[in-house]
């Protein structure tokens, strides 16, 4: 089993944070969203990984790739990086990586987080991940039959069709086939939204006769923007509090300080007559001071002093100083 992972550009709206680092780079509950991605992938599959292929854009250098091999290493897997460096779509990034494109793969795009436990249905040429939502009109979405098997995507449609949203994950059990639909799409010049989309490569898949089916996810979480971010870390520290997992460095240093469940605390963070929690990841090397902090994520050596935070998202080895509640800070930012 292959995971084909379009990173696409560093994304624009979750600046300043991405101005030094790329989106799927941002740590949620103390883990970048790109490493919690695969391994909840891996952990859905129960498949061997033989290869994760990473498609990135050139500039986000070669410590971003160390990075990305060092994921497939963890699972046993190769690690191969493909760069896109124009923004020519969903089916353009996938053809990017075309020498990984064979045998069974799953593309998972770097911008979401999921909770699911079911099997894959081995006799489904594809699967979709769909998610049940309450404003079907606002996504693309998949029209079932009677046999439960998808026969169409719709994108954002007027009228209802159905309430399964297409998360952008999915399952091929031989990517060659797709591979050899996109080439179609490149060589034909079919494009949408001046793009070249995965979705036209599956329609072709479809008129064809293949059998594609639905995967629901228990959670769909994104990461687009500064709130929906900030809510992701909250859900996700909380199903991790849930599961068990210990999420509070042993040699966190506290004077007349409290932390509340369920909280991320990395490294030689320092709290000194501060109150942290419910739903706040503070990286390593954070320094917090005087302050009130809940619902909110902090990236590594930052230092927040005299302040009450709610819904806040501060980067790395940034200062802050005061009364600002709602704030969303970059990289090396102070504000006293």
């Amino acid at each position: 089993m292959k995971i084909i992972v379009p990173m696409a550009g560093r994304g624009s709206r979750l600046r300043p944070h991405t101005l030094t680092i790329p989106k799927p780079l941002i740590p949620i509950a103390g883990k970048p969203i790109v490493h919690r991605l695969v391994e909840d992938i891996a952990g859905v599959l129960q498949q061997d990984i033989e290869e994760v292929a990473f498609i990135i854009h050139e500039s986000f250098g070669k410590k971003v790739e160390e990075e990305l091999i060092a994921i497939a290493t963890k699972l046993g897997a190769k690690g191969t990086i493909y760069y896109q460096n124009e923004a020519l779509g969903t089916g353009h990034a996938i053809m990017c990586a075309k020498d990984s494109l064979s045998g069974p793969a799953v593309i998972a795009y770097a911008d979401t987080l999921i909770r699911a436990d079911f099997d894959l249905d081995q006799e489904a040429d594809s699967v979709i991940w769909v998610k049940q939502v309450d404003q079907p009109e606002a996504f693309g979405v998949v029209k079932l039959n009677a046999a439960n098997e998808i026969v169409e995507l719709v994108e954002k449609p007027a009228e209802f069709v159905s309430d399964l949203a297409v998360i952008g994950i999915y399952y091929f059990k031989d990517i060659a086939v797709l591979k050899n639909e996109l080439q179609l799409v490149l060589d034909n010049n079919i494009i949408h939204g001046g793009e070249y989309q995965i979705n036209d490569g599956i329609k072709q898949m479809m008129a064809k006769g293949m059998k594609f089916v639905p995967g629901k996810v228990a959670e769909w979480m994104d990461c687009g923007n500064k709130n929906v971010t900030v809510e992701t870390n909250s859900r996700m520290l909380g199903f991790l509090h849930n599961d068990g997992e210990h999420l509070v460095d042993y040699d966190v240093k506290q004077e007349n300080s409290t932390i509340v469940a369920p909280c991320y605390i990395g490294k030689n963070v320092v709290l000194i007559n501060a109150t942290v929690g419910p739903n706040v990841s503070l990286g390593d090397g954070c320094h917090v001071q005087n302050s009130t902090i809940k619902n909110s994520l902090i990236q590594t050596h930052s230092h927040v002093k005299n302040a009450n935070l709610d819904n806040a998202m501060i980067g790395n080895h940034a200062s802050f100083d005061g009364n600002f509640t709602n704030i969303s800070i970059g990289d090396y930012s102070v504000l006293e």
